[in-house]
């Protein structure tokens, strides 16, 4: 994806459906350790559609030693690509910052019995 590519608002309001789809899609990627998706875990930290539909996302995990990182990882590839619209999908992983329990959703922090309003 060019990284100087701006978009107008004209191009965000037509490519709005298309995030929201591929967050749906993102959406069915669970950690393999926790019962909530990636996107609500809050390890999802960048995405970005270009106007040619090409998908840029950078994400992390729970932990850098995660056994499940490449099926994790060519889940989102293979969902966010099987999402109707989308070109391509590009991924970068990233430690920075380190995630933790201030990065989940309120949803997450529901499915994990926890009250959101911590």
């Amino acid at each position: 994806m060019n990284e100087k590519e701006v978009l107008t608002p004209e191009d965000v309001k037509a490519l709005a459906p298309l995030y929201d789809d591929v967050i749906l899609s993102l959406k069915q990627v669970y950690d393999p350790e926790i019962p909530v998706n990636i996107y609500d875990l809050g390890l999802i930290y960048e995405l970005n559609i270009s106007k040619t539909h090409d998908v840029y996302i950078k994400m992390t995990f729970t932990a850098p030693n995660c056994p499940m990182a490449d099926e994790v990882l060519s889940e989102v590839k293979n969902n966010v690509e099987s999402t109707p619209g989308v070109r391509s999908c590009e991924i970068e992983l990233t430690f920075e910052p380190v995630w933790d329990q201030s990065m989940l959703s309120d949803e997450a922090r529901v499915a994990l019995g926890w009250d959101p309003e911590l």
